[in-house]
């Protein structure tokens, strides 16, 4: 069988037929939240908009990257 589909079996056996699909499903949820929302605000900053007082300067700059690509 494929490697993907056994997988993918693993997941769904576990979070339907175990008694511990609550423990499961809330650390899901936490890895989830932790991978999307914290990683994001760590180290992707909002660079525009903590460089740039306003829009057109934001997009100034990037119209300038765009067209002065090396």
């Amino acid at each position: 069988m494929n490697l993907f589909k056994r997988i993918w079996r693993f997941y769904c056996e576990a979070f339907t037929n175990t008694a511990l699909k609550r423990r499961l499903w809330t650390i899901l949820i936490i890895k989830l939240f932790i991978i999307f929302v914290l990683l994001k605000l760590i180290f992707f900053p909002d660079f525009l908009k903590s460089n740039f007082q306003n829009e057109k300067d934001r997009g100034d700059y990037v119209r300038e990257q765009l067209i002065n690509r090396k």
